[in-house]
């Protein structure tokens, strides 16, 4: 069975593991989704590839698996990523009671649920920013703003990349935008926009809860019935590689800026605070708690077919297990 990888770019254990070359050293060759032409990366969002690994927004992983995907969710991280609701500066919004009536950017769905995370951020994202103000989704007026094509996959990194209603928010089409992330980052600071909402700074992290907060790591069930000691190796890198970061912040960062398409200043801005000590993945009963929160979001606004039994999903048993060989090396 070959070994496939995918991750989304942002700060991932796993990612760190790749780029550090530990993942080929404990697996043998791996492919990388990234790399594979179209018919094979589209696998980062149905997962219907025997031998891959996973570690990615959980829209596409929920989705996939409320669609039949056989698939098994052994970790989950939380990593704060600059999420944000963005205004013009002169729009004269400055804090989360100031959305009330705003038009707010909503990206347009596309081929798939899977693929229709942007949406489905941008949604949840100005929930959590609304709720600061005791406000609802009722109390803004959406705008179908577009989106661009999958972004994974062989060819897919070609041209420039912008997140969805930056572009109609500098034009002054909408007043309001989701962004996260390193290169939403460096693109407000190019069109002049400003932070009207830092989600990242609410003391409740269910404020944030979104596609990537928690973001879970699955396989096919294939692979983890059939060859267990590689989903346990895989975890092994993954937790040797989340150690190594909480000492390593500059290499961190540096891979980062590769894994994101950023520069320093966006990588900085968007990855703050003592982030590297905090990649480690978990099966916790508080972060399984946060994802039921986004599947239920999901679920109520139709970006899932049938509901997902997120006990039933999880295997506690490779994680358990990564962390008794790293503890008795």
């Amino acid at each position: 069975m070959k070994i496939w990888y995918t991750r989304c770019p942002v700060p991932t254990a796993s990612g760190l593991a790749h780029n550090l070359g530990w993942l080929e050293q404990e697996l043998g060759e791996v492919g990388i989704l990234q790399d594979a032409p179209p018919e094979i990366a589209r696998h980062h969002f149905d997962h219907d590839l025997l031998g891959l690994f996973r570690e990615g927004g959980n829209v596409p992983a929920l989705a996939a698996r409320s669609e039949g995907a056989r698939t098994r969710l052994i970790g989950l991280t939380w990593i704060e990523e600059w999420q944000s609701v963005l205004v013009r500066p002169e729009s004269g919004i400055k804090d989360a009671a100031g959305l009330r009536g705003a038009r707010f950017a909503l990206p347009a769905w596309a081929a798939t649920r899977a693929e229709s995370f942007p949406r489905a951020m941008a949604l949840h994202g100005a929930k959590g920013a609304l709720s600061q103000a005791r406000l609802t989704l009722d109390d803004v007026s959406f705008v179908d703003v577009g989106i661009a094509g999958p972004d994974v996959g062989r060819g897919a990194r070609n041209g420039p990349w912008s997140w969805p209603g930056i572009e109609e928010l500098a034009r002054g089409e909408v007043d309001a935008v989701y962004v996260k992330g390193a290169r939403a980052a460096e693109q407000a600071a190019q069109v002049g926009a400003v932070v009207a909402v830092d989600l990242d700074a609410h003391p409740d992290p269910r404020t944030r809860v979104n596609n990537g907060t928690p973001r879970p790591i699955t396989v096919h069930e294939d692979l983890l019935a059939e060859r267990p000691e590689a989903v346990t190796g895989f975890l092994v890198q993954t937790l040797r590689a989340a150690d190594w970061a909480a000492t390593s912040l500059e290499e961190v960062r540096t891979i980062l800026g590769r894994e994101t398409r950023s520069g320093a200043q966006g990588v900085a801005t968007a990855y703050r605070d003592d982030f590297h000590t905090s990649l480690h993945p978990d099966l916790s009963a508080e972060r399984l708690d946060l994802l039921r929160v986004q599947k239920e979001f999901l679920r109520l606004h139709g970006f899932l077919a049938a509901d997902v039994d997120i006990d039933a999903w999880a295997a506690h048993g490779p994680l358990a297990a990564a962390r008794e060989i790293l503890a008795g090396a």
